[in-house]
């Protein structure tokens, strides 16, 4: 029975040097912009989704067009470039979102197999050690040693 292989990626070094390059660019040009909150910060804040863009826009509209029903203390120049980086940010995050997502999958599939594919040989290792195979102890117990979960209290035995 072979193992079930349900993905096989590979890039071109070509390939990895352009994306790179397209992070470095983010790092460089966005990251400075952006802060980070806390978890405490994130909760405690009112959020602005999908369903409220469209209250907010509305609300940046009667700002503008009736001055005088804004209360002194709102600076609605501040109140629209909050909502001019929203739109930006908001055209810059749904794609990175989505190759985020697809890129956290398919690095936890890529690993599930390549730990599979480890314990396969392992297991085959240890069968082989039974039989005294040649190398096959030598391997099994530096394999042990590392193997996820083990305390080295357990890997001395």
């Amino acid at each position: 029975m072979s193992q079930k292989n349900q993905i096989s990626f590979k890039l071109s070094d070509s390939d990895l040097k352009e994306i790179e390059s397209a992070v470095n660019t983010l790092k460089t040009k966005l990251l400075p912009k952006l802060i980070a909150l806390s978890p405490t910060d994130r909760q405690e804040l009112p959020k602005m989704g999908d369903k409220t863009v469209a209250f907010v826009n509305k609300t940046l509209e009667y700002c503008k067009s009736n001055p005088e029903l804004v209360p002194q203390f709102l600076d609605v120049n501040e109140f629209a470039v909050d909502v001019d980086a929203v739109d930006s940010l908001r055209q810059i995050f749904q794609p990175i979102e989505q190759i985020s997502d697809s890129l956290n999958d398919t690095v936890l599939l890529s690993g599930s197999e390549a730990y599979q594919a480890a314990l396969i040989f392992y297991k085959s290792v240890k069968v082989a050690m039974g039989s005294n195979i040649q190398n096959a102890e030598t391997i099994y117990n530096d394999l042990s040693n590392r193997f996820p979960g083990k305390t080295q209290k357990n890997a001395v035995k």
